[in-house]
């Protein structure tokens, strides 16, 4: 009875962030190891559905990393990275578009099947425009978000629709891109001004001693975050995270997040709680 008991009362406490957030957009950034684990997925996913269910408008940005370079082992091309950005020939490309296009429709069919209202954004529906990015090195057909289209996005949103969109863009000249999907999340929910953006990684948030989670900063202003990374406190692939957090507060959203997906309703823990699990990151 008891733990009857305090399941009511988490309900309870979630109840005020529900009427705040009800109708309003978060986008949510999936990708890395964590997509592949059958268990988290699961979970996230679960978690996913009930903020749809409870009236948020939720927009899922994907990646596919280690599906993407796995398959070229495969076939024999071995992956080409160029300061952490995957250099994408004709072949490469060929692939991305593959494995994005089959990640996709694995979430999307995993989704329905937790009773979710879910459409699933492939590229070809030329959301996220791009231009070839520039670099020191020619990186193939990688893509510089210049533009995205909001009409697609805010139609199935106004339907109830969980929105699950692969990080692939296309040039004014129609060509597929492949695209940093911490870029297109942060560039989407710029875009559609959400409420919030949430990075779902494998590390607890932002933490003093990345081997203590005791550590962990729970909530940081943008000055704190620029202070910590000139400190070296924020480092390696912390700092792309915190970087497209920083990119999203810019544009006006309230509150980015960065949440361990690996913790049981890390998720549901962090919006609907009055403590959260992870780091959340805030306007000055």
């Amino acid at each position: 009875m008891e733990n009857i008991i305090k399941k009511a009362g988490v309900l309870v406490e979630a109840v005020p962030y529900i009427d705040k957030y009800r109708r309003k957009t978060f986008v949510i950034k999936y990708g890395g190891s964590i997509l592949h684990d059958d268990v988290i997925r699961h979970r996230v996913l679960q978690d996913i559905v009930f903020l749809s269910y409870v009236g948020i408008r939720i927009i899922l940005v994907h990646g596919g990393g280690p599906n993407i370079s796995s398959r070229l082992r495969e076939l024999g091309i071995e992956p080409e990275f160029h300061n952490g950005i995957r250099v994408t020939d004709e072949k490469t490309l060929e692939v991305v578009i593959k494995e994005l296009d089959e990640i996709n429709d694995q979430i999307v069919k995993e989704l329905r099947s937790l009773k979710g209202d879910v459409t699933g954004l492939k590229g070809h529906e030329n959301i996220v425009i791009v231009e070839k990015k520039k670099a020191d090195r020619d990186l193939g057909f990688v893509g510089t978000i210049t533009n995205i289209e909001l009409k697609v996005l805010a139609r199935h949103l106004r339907q109830g629709r969980i929105t699950v969109v692969a990080p692939l863009g296309i040039s004014m000249d129609r060509q597929p891109h492949n695209v940093n999907a911490d870029e297109v999340a942060s560039a989407i929910a710029s875009s559609m001004r959400a409420e919030k953006f949430v990075l779902l990684t494998n590390v607890p948030g932002v933490m003093k001693d990345p081997k203590d989670p005791a550590t962990l900063y729970s909530t940081l202003t943008k000055s704190e975050v620029e202070k910590l990374k000139k400190e070296g406190v924020i480092s390696g692939g912390m700092i792309p995270k915190v970087d497209s957090c920083l990119e999203a507060l810019a544009a006006g959203i309230p509150k980015a997040h960065i949440i361990d997906a690996r913790m049981d309703r890390a998720l549901l823990l962090e919006i609907f709680t009055d403590t959260g699990v992870g780091t959340q990151i805030v306007q000055n």
